[in-house]
């Protein structure tokens, strides 16, 4: 993407109604003003709320959005040029129960409340193959805590990757440290039984890896 057509988005998120872009210093050294706060102030309603980490160009939130109208839906990314299309959608189609938030996954309890998640997604991460990548894996073993901080007790996380690597790193963290595996797939559109949030959407980037035949994977657990 040209350098003209990010700042126009960035430009274009700024106007936006649904898009959230706090600093750092918002967040970290002052308690940030949405937080406890989201159902009230944001979506004006007590419904669950659903997080999608990393969440690109918004697509999945976006979709499960339209799907579940009694849910309340936020999408993170650092790359505002990128959700830019999420929100924007959520605009032209009316969309209420959705918002996106600019910031870095790592300072998520700073954003949000204890207990104050009811279900996180993680779709397509960059699994971070090398070694000393680990720490900026997203399932690794802080971001766990991170993500229990937010959750509530019988909160659920769902992580759908094309990467085996990574697919194969969680389930072995997880199992290692004794959470609850509810659910785990290594091809859930080859194998019956793939829970439908899993199958009836697609993001972009996962079309491609199905045209190229990469198997998409997909757990469900909970934090202990």
């Amino acid at each position: 993407m040209g350098s003209k057509n990010k700042l126009k988005r960035f430009k274009e998120n700024e106007t936006f109604s649904n898009v959230y872009q706090p600093t750092r210093d918002d967040l970290v050294s002052v308690d940030y003003e949405l937080k406890g706060n989201w159902r009230e102030t944001v979506f004006n309603n007590s419904n669950p709320i659903v997080l999608e980490l990393g969440c690109g160009k918004g697509e999945y939130s976006v979709a499960l959005a339209k799907k579940y109208p009694n849910k309340n839906f936020i999408g993170i990314d650092i790359k505002g040029a990128r959700f830019w299309r999420g929100a924007k959608t959520a605009i032209e189609e009316n969309i209420h129960n959705v918002v996106f938030l600019r910031t870095q996954i790592e300072l998520i309890e700073y954003a949000f409340a204890e207990d104050e998640v009811d279900e996180i997604w993680i779709t397509f991460p960059d699994p971070q193959i090398k070694y000393k990548r680990t720490k900026h894996r997203m399932t690794n073993a802080e971001f766990l805590k991170k993500y229990k901080q937010v959750l509530k007790p019988d909160g659920v996380m769902n992580l759908k990757t094309d990467s085996e690597f990574m697919h194969g790193y969680t389930l072995g963290l997880l199992h290692g440290a004794g959470h609850e595996v509810l659910y785990a797939n290594h091809d859930v559109y080859k194998q019956e039984g793939s829970p439908e949030d899993v199958t009836a959407v697609q993001t972009f980037y996962e079309s491609h890896y199905l045209e190229q035949n990469k198997p998409i994977t997909y757990i469900r657990f909970k934090i202990k």
